[in-house]
């Protein structure tokens, strides 16, 4: 098969095949293996870089996260297995979920509950007598949110980018938000905290979120497109790519704030536009705004973001 995402591509006779070049950091390129994605712990940066996250919070730790690494992390190769890692356990339905997205004007308006619109979430606090709690002993509940967000209907790329300020960075299109890819202790959250099957939890202000797109939305998506699956605080798309073959793209193929310029669906019309890109490898989704990024607090329109607005990732 070929890998060909955003313009890049590498040749393959198969998964293990002779001459193969996988992905063995997240700034390295190459194929990236599912049971070996290259773990992000140490990829935070004050300024724009490829495969890292830009995080205006510098200082991390005593916020609580995953208290003990997984199995389906290697710390010898530094990489952990995604088909491996566990799951909360249960399935909690949210009848109440409300997730709409109008446009008034120029503004992209989106109100949203942050509570899943079509797929259920696990049991949190997690249980003592679920096996996650051995790794991840996350205590904080699933409440119901207030968001009011106005966003540009065309976003414009800024003069220089911002980084991440922590908490909501978007919400996806099954209504819930999307945080960055660090957890309360400035590591790769998605292969330390212990995630629901639909890779959410809560942190400690009882937001539920992702960290990176979740596979009950990546199942859904076409091979052979670009498909939108959310917004980010900019107002820019946030698309999954997949060839074919269903292969995403690595972060070689992106920018310093995991996205490019290229023809996407956007505002119902084919265009040349910039957007996010979605990976299977940290920092998966934004890795700094591109555009100028309103607050990501809950109710009114938002503003222009300055300082870091609250704990960066969630913890456990």
């Amino acid at each position: 098969m070929v890998l060909a995402g955003c313009g890049a591509g590498v040749a393959l006779t198969g998964a293990s095949a002779s001459g193969t070049e996988f992905a063995t950091t997240p700034t390295s390129p190459g194929v990236v293996r599912p049971t070996a994605i290259p773990l992000g712990d140490g990829y935070v940066s004050t300024t724009p870089k490829v495969g890292y996250v830009d995080s205006c919070q510098t200082s991390f730790g005593g916020i609580g996260g995953a208290t003990v690494a997984g199995p389906w992390i290697d710390t010898t190769t530094k990489t952990w297995n995604l088909e491996a890692k566990i799951a909360v356990a249960g399935a909690v339905g949210w009848a109440q979920a409300s997730y709409r997205v109008t446009v008034s004007g120029n503004r992209r308006i989106i109100k949203f509950n942050d509570l899943p619109i079509d797929h259920t979430t696990g049991v949190f606090p997690i249980a003592t007598t679920d096996p996650a709690h051995a790794y991840d002993q996350n205590g904080n509940h699933i409440e119901a949110q207030d968001y009011d967000w106005s966003l540009p209907l065309t976003p414009k790329v800024a003069a220089r980018p911002s980084c991440d300020h922590g908490g909501p960075i978007g919400v996806l299109s099954d209504g819930v938000a999307l945080f960055d890819a660090l957890d309360g202790e400035g590591r790769d959250a998605g292969a330390h905290e212990v995630l629901d099957s639909c890779a959410g939890h809560p942190d400690p202000a009882e937001i539920y979120h992702h960290h990176y797109i979740p596979p009950c939305i990546l199942t859904k998506t076409p091979n052979g497109k670009s498909t939108l699956v959310g917004y980010a605080l900019d107002g820019f798309g946030i698309y999954v790519v997949k060839n074919a073959e269903g292969v995403m793209p690595s972060n070689t193929a992106l920018d310093a704030c995991h996205g490019t310029t290229s023809r996407v669906l956007w505002n119902g019309r084919m265009q040349r536009i910039y957007h996010y890109v979605a990976t299977l490898e940290y920092p998966y989704t934004v890795g700094c705004f591109r555009g100028t990024a309103i607050s990501g607090g809950g109710g009114g329109g938002g503003q222009p973001t300055g300082p870091p607005a609250g704990p960066p990732g969630s913890t456990g």
